[in-house]
């Protein structure tokens, strides 16, 4: 009898333990927050950040902020904390189309020199050339999700500095028609085709795109849905031609950087007049149903 109870006691008391530690592995990690990180820079805010088109490779400016130092339930977290330095203009709130996010990896500052940041505003942000303008900066902080398909955590943001930039006209990202013209040719063209020189010379005119600056071209022509097409720099010369990286990319139906020497581009499935413009500055080009 007493090696009964003694068995029950024994059993009741491994039940008890496996309960407590069942209890234990389901207690939960809470958020407990964080500091919003401090930025700062080199250069002292309100003031111009100098851009040197006669030296580019120099510094320009570091901007520098705090750990956000997350605390949970079980303490000061060790995930990895990304931060986002984001640059726009000022009045914009960080929301113009344009806006610039260099994203960052646990490290708690970033240099850009004189033609890192130049880029970042011109090609990036694109501002006007040789113009003061007004930007703001912040920093955000966030940890990152588990999967691709969880949002980030626990997002903090800093108070945004201001400073004014002139930007210089860095190189364009892919260099524009010798020429100076740009003309389309392709099966989405109608009337001429994949005819180079286009024919009839009739439709030379209408092919034509027209020069809005040394890096930026446009044209409103007729385009017939689901053809191909590809830009050449002379009538009559295969020798200089841009287009898209991958032959017929459907991602870039509406537009998207392009290339020198490349594959042709898709038109929209639609048939109609199109806006297409072309900025040799930027490689970039939209295509756009008027």
């Amino acid at each position: 009898m007493k090696r009964y109870l003694n068995k029950i006691m024994l059993t009741t008391a491994i039940g008890l333990l496996l309960f407590s530690a069942c209890k234990k592995d389901e207690a939960k990690v809470y958020y407990e927050g964080g500091t919003a990180p401090v930025l700062t820079s080199t250069s002292i805010p309100g003031d111009t950040i100098p851009l040197s088109v006669t030296d580019t490779t120099a510094f320009a400016v570091t901007f520098s902020w705090t750990n956000p130092n997350y605390q949970f339930s079980n303490g000061i977290s060790s995930l990895n904390v990304t931060y986002y330095l984001q640059v726009d203009t000022v009045g914009a709130n960080f929301t113009s189309p344009n806006m610039q996010t260099v994203a960052i990896n646990s490290a708690l500052s970033q240099t850009f020199s004189v033609s890192a940041f130049n880029a970042l505003l011109g090609n990036g942000l694109q501002l006007s050339f040789g113009q003061p303008h007004n930007i703001q900066v912040r920093v955000q902080s966030f940890i990152q999700p588990f999967t691709s398909s969880t949002a980030v955590a626990a997002p903090l943001s800093s108070e945004s500095l201001n400073y004014v930039v002139t930007p210089y006209a860095p190189p364009p990202k892919v260099a524009p028609p010798k020429s100076g013209t740009l003309f389309i040719v392709g099966s989405a063209i109608a009337v001429s085709g994949w005819s180079n020189p286009i024919t009839p010379v009739s439709q030379v005119p209408i092919q034509q795109f027209t020069k809005i600056s040394p890096t930026e071209f446009k044209i409103t022509v007729p385009i017939v849905g689901g053809g191909e097409y590809k830009l050449i720099g002379v009538d009559g010369s295969w020798t200089d031609q841009w287009s898209v990286a991958t032959n017929d990319d459907p991602t870039a139906i509406n537009g998207g950087p392009f290339v020198y020497n490349g594959n042709n581009c898709l038109a929209p499935a639609k048939s109609g007049t199109y806006i297409i413009d072309v900025n040799f500055q930027t490689g970039m080009f939209t295509v756009t149903l008027q």
